[in-house]
């Protein structure tokens, strides 16, 4: 797969088989779901799901199918006829990419802030995309993982563990728009050294093997 990371909390992975787009939000760059066959919604929070640019997007090529948690898929009437319901657990097949997913609930915010449901994913039993959770993909050995390091409901230990406990090759910053560059010089000198495993941010529109 050919991954490229793309705004705040979105993923591309590129393969024979597809393009597949995960968690295309408000901060993500129009360029991410250009030829796009299958797009990942983890969670229904704007900064992951676009609705409006997702609809443009999916006018333009009508095969696209989007998988989402169920919560999210009864939100979605603008995209009817293209959205399949994924529960934890499944696993599934997404621009010739086999998908499995996991978790269940977005990480707590406050307790006086609603939970919503989350799904990480897993695709290709390779590339590891957890959304606003740190719920483990339990059975997988993950090669690449994209960790939250940045959100009201975390602080960075919490990353490192998480990191640590998924145990990848290679780690790279996810959820990290909110940052400021100072912030984001502590963060990657932090989560560089704590990590246990090759460790980067990747400039939006950086594409990797």
């Amino acid at each position: 797969m050919r991954l490229t990371k793309y705004g705040h909390s979105c993923v591309r992975a590129e393969s024979d088989g597809g393009v597949l787009v995960i968690d295309p939000g408000v901060y993500t760059e129009a360029a991410a779901l250009d030829g796009v066959d299958a797009v990942l919604i983890t969670h229904e929070h704007a900064d992951h799901l676009d609705v409006d640019a997702l609809a443009e997007a999916l006018g333009k090529r009508l095969t696209v199918t989007v998988h989402t948690h169920p919560s999210v898929a009864a939100k979605l009437d603008a995209l009817a006829g293209v959205v399949t319901s994924v529960e934890s657990g499944q696993t599934f097949e997404a621009a010739g990419m086999t998908v499995r997913a996991y978790g269940g609930w977005h990480a707590e915010i406050h307790p006086d802030v609603p939970r919503v449901p989350n799904l990480g994913f897993l695709v290709n039993d390779s590339l590891y995309h957890p959304g606003d959770s740190f719920d483990l993909p339990t059975d997988a050995q993950v090669d690449t993982l994209f960790v939250p390091v940045s959100a009201p409901w975390l602080k960075l230990a919490e990353s490192v563990e998480f990191v640590r406990a998924v145990a990848p090759r290679r780690a790279y910053a996810l959820h990290d728009a909110v940052l400021s560059d100072a912030g984001h010089t502590i963060t990657d000198g932090m989560m560089a050294k704590l990590a246990g495993c090759d460790y980067a941010r990747l400039v939006p529109g950086t594409t990797i093997d």
